[in-house]
């Protein structure tokens, strides 16, 4: 199954595109699923129909989905409450009635990781189609997995699971109280449904889009969204250049405005792989406007870029690690060794990455940013490195 992730800044018209890549792969006999988790049902108005908790079927081969954050909130608080049932009563706490129960800040994104696991394991179709939120928003959603799951072995190591049984001794012991079962069983199957959305996303067969409008603003916000991306090993396979204005325009401001973008779109093309799509005159909706937009298909690339460690003993005495940061700044590069992790702060984007295991056994010995790429050095520590004969 292909998984189409489709970003963008607000306003560049990502619900629109799509919409109407997920038409187009209907059209040519593929099952499509198309995901968003918008409170406002604008994917069902630009469809022409209405979306919502269930599946709704648009046309033959094309479903439009949009969970519901509000009710998955209020079962997980539920569920919650019944497994803290004890920890509650000890404290005096009220429960709270599903009635009075409103999504938090948060809930939509874990929705939306949620149904984009369940649409992926069911099998059902051959393309899933996501309507991400706005460029900041899918950044911090793509990296929740990821920092989730990191916080969990932190807070509730997996391997103290092991000692369980111990638990009620040793809070006599201690004399204080200790970690329920439940709370284990609950950071467990978390750990599990993170760890399914995590393979999602870093999947070969799962695919990066952002679509942009050409002109300054559409330019500040594709070199801040492609820098993100590549902190997290991800590339756009395309950037779509949305609401093109034709070359020929005779009107004195709307050919200043076609300069624009032409000028935004060949800075784009040194770097991405462009595909226009023509402005239609007025805002599309329904199925017939959106037939009528020319976007890219979804072929067999992929948004994963490796980041090679480079074998350099021989010549310098150093492993180089590569990692392609493609529109970073020097000045605003960190870098952190914290035990074998490492922490690189890419302007206003962080990222605590494991050290692949011959690196760990390494110290840090310089790094430098070459060509949009930085290079990290470590030389082998010589009371961790395997001794030669």
């Amino acid at each position: 199954m292909r998984t189409l992730l489709i970003t963008g800044p607000g306003g560049s018209g990502r619900t629109t595109v799509a919409a109407a890549t997920a038409l187009a792969a209907a059209r040519e006999g593929v099952r499509t699923l198309v995901l968003s988790a918008d409170r406002t049902d604008t994917l069902g108005s630009v469809l022409g129909v209405t979306t919502g908790s269930a599946p709704v079927e648009v046309r033959e081969g094309l479903t439009a989905w949009r969970p519901d954050a509000t009710a998955g909130f209020r079962d997980d608080l539920g569920a919650f409450q019944e497994r803290a049932a004890n920890v509650l009563d000890l404290l005096g706490a009220s429960r709270l009635d599903a009635e009075e129960v409103t999504p938090l800040p948060g809930a939509e994104e874990l929705t939306l990781l949620r149904a984009l696991r369940d649409a992926v394991l069911s099998e059902r179709h051959e393309l899933l189609v996501v309507d991400l939120p706005p460029t900041p928003q899918a950044l911090a959603l793509l990296a929740l997995p990821e920092e989730l799951r990191r916080y969990l072995r932190r807070l509730l190591p997996p391997e103290r699971q092991a000692a369980r049984a111990l638990r009620p001794m040793l809070g006599r012991l201690a004399g204080v109280p200790m970690p329920s079962e439940w709370l284990y069983e609950t950071a467990a199957r978390w750990d599990l449904e993170l760890a399914a959305v995590e393979a999602v996303v870093a999947d070969r067969n799962t695919v990066v889009r952002l679509v942009a409008e050409p002109g300054p603003a559409g330019a500040d916000a594709v070199r801040s969204a492609g820098l993100a991306l590549a902190l997290r090993g991800l590339r756009p396979d395309v950037l779509v250049a949305n609401r093109v204005l034709p070359e020929q325009a005779q009107d004195t401001w709307l050919a200043a405005l076609a300069a624009q973008q032409r000028k935004a779109r060949e800075e784009w093309q040194e770097t991405y792989d462009v595909r226009p799509v023509r402005h239609l005159g007025h805002d599309p909706r329904g199925t017939d406007d959106l037939d009528a937009l020319t976007v890219p298909g979804v072929d067999d690339a992929t948004s994963a870029v490796e980041w090679p460690v480079a074998d350099r003993l021989a010549d310098d005495g150093v492993l180089v690690w590569h990692i392609p940061l493609p529109g970073a700044i020097r000045d605003e590069l960190d870098l952190i060794r914290r035990g074998d992790e490492l922490v690189v702060t890419a302007g206003q984007f962080r990222r605590v990455v494991a050290l692949p295991s011959a690196l760990r056994r390494c110290t840090v010995a310089g790094a430098a940013l070459r060509d949009g790429e930085l290079c990290i050095r470590f030389a082998p520590d010589p009371g961790l490195w395997p001794g030669t004969r």
